[in-house]
């Protein structure tokens, strides 16, 4: 039976370019200095987190209880048609026709 080939963990990876200012770059070395980490690896790990939180901030979100009941009240609730939703819903769908 044929082992499948793999590619080496370097044909996975690509490059970004950055340009940055001479202060934004020594701030950066200074702090990963402080990690134990290369620049990239922290470059990397930070905009990684950055993100995760930019697209948690699209899908989570907190409420307290009250707001949480009124929230899940309005989901719970029928719709309430409009207009423009009975026009949607009379119309075929384009492999219907």
């Amino acid at each position: 039976m044929p082992v499948p080939q793999t590619a080496s963990p370097a044909a996975h990876k690509s490059l970004i370019n950055l340009r940055v200012t001479r202060r934004d770059r020594d701030l950066i070395d200074r702090a990963a200095d402080a990690l134990g980490k290369n620049s990239t690896e922290f470059m990397l790990e930070a905009t990684r987190r950055a993100a995760e939180d930019a697209l948690l901030d699209r899908s989570l979100f907190r409420l307290n209880p009250e707001r949480f009941d009124a929230f899940q009240a309005a989901l719970d609730a029928p719709a309430k048609p409009s207009e423009a939703l009975r026009k949607l819903l009379a119309t075929k769908a384009p492999w219907e026709e």
